[in-house]
């Protein structure tokens, strides 16, 4: 299949703390580098890789909500991030100098939140809502209890892998008092989890906010079972639930990162027979289009034909994904 040249549409930029953990500036070699310096092959877009992969777009039912999944909105709280990740899906909003969510857009969260009762979870996300400040974080989550007071808020944010400082013990316990609050964080390599993050992550559950860990399987960072195994076991030990391993989307310049499907198949069988149920994730892909996130075992996958998998959703859609890697 032919190449098609983009340039890269991501800011770069990396956090001093997160460029510190690399042993090595090469993307090639080092596997935290990997996840922020970009390569050459981000100006490469194959015919089927768009900035907008799983279909942000057509969910969209106010500048800062989108609605794609029945009991719960996403809410795209700002577009800044301490580290732009080079596997990042969402690079049609990250960056994109949109900045944090306004007075205005808060407001029409709030009213659509509260005119549908079927809403009864907000995931904010971003790029990073923790790249606001502390009163722009809490304004929000205040407008959003305002609209529904049993409401669960989950916070979407990659800080305590990339700037654990930004987490304070006061932070965390302002964040406690909004509970139902989980925290999903997003680490890929055990190398991460480091004094720093461990204290980070500390803040938050001795406050009661519960942290689950979405991590996306990458080439050449976490695709072999040692490395994968010693990031599910450590964030067990830090009190970390993995909640999901997620397939990567195809979001453009990004092939180089993914890994096939069947890679991650084995991977899986792998860890469940080295770990426990409580340090397994769940492997998801979201379905190219907007076809909404599904979990990749065997039956997801209706037949392989050269080069590509059909997957089908929970309503017997086919959906085509690359065979790559």
């Amino acid at each position: 299949m032919e190449r098609s040249s983009s340039p890269p549409d991501l800011p770069r930029g990396v956090s001093a703390y997160y460029a510190s953990l690399a042993e090595s500036l090469d993307p090639c070699v080092d596997p935290i580098a990997a996840q922020f310096v970009p390569q050459e092959a981000e100006h490469l877009t194959l015919p089927y890789e768009t900035p907008d992969p799983i279909g942000d777009e057509l969910y969209r039912v106010g500048r800062r909500v989108l609605h794609h999944y029945r009991d719960r909105i996403l809410i795209l709280a700002n577009d800044r991030c301490a580290t732009y990740c080079r596997h990042c899906f969402r690079r049609h909003f990250t960056g994109h100098s949109t900045g944090r969510i306004t007075d205005a857009e808060i407001e029409e969260a709030r009213a659509y939140i509260a005119s549908h009762a079927e809403v009864s979870e907000a995931l904010v996300s971003g790029g990073d809502p923790l790249m606001m400040s502390d009163d722009h974080l809490f304004q929000l989550f205040d407008a959003l209890r305002a609209a529904k007071e049993s409401l669960i808020i989950r916070l979407a944010t990659r800080v305590p892998v990339v700037q654990p400082g930004r987490i304070t013990a006061e932070l965390g316990a302002r964040l406690g008092r909004y509970s139902p609050l989980w925290t999903v964080i997003h680490a890929n390599h055990p190398r991460e989890l480091t004094p720093e993050f461990d204290r980070a992550v500390g803040h938050l559950i001795d406050n009661g906010v519960p942290v689950l860990n979405q991590a996306v399987l990458l080439r050449g960072i976490n695709d072999d079972p040692d490395t994968l195994e010693a990031l599910l076991r450590g964030l067990v030990e830090r009190r970390v639930k993995p909640y999901y391993l997620f397939q990567g989307d195809l979001a453009a310049g990004t092939a180089h990162f993914r890994t096939s499907i069947d890679t991650g198949l084995t991977l899986m069988k792998e860890m469940r027979r080295r770990l426990s149920g409580l340090a397994i994730p769940t492997y998801a892909v979201d379905l190219p289009n907007g076809g909404g996130k599904v979990p990749l075992t065997e039956a997801t996958i209706r037949r392989r034909e050269p080069g590509w998998y059909i997957l089908v959703d929970d309503d017997g859609v086919e959906y085509r994904y690359p065979h790559e890697g």
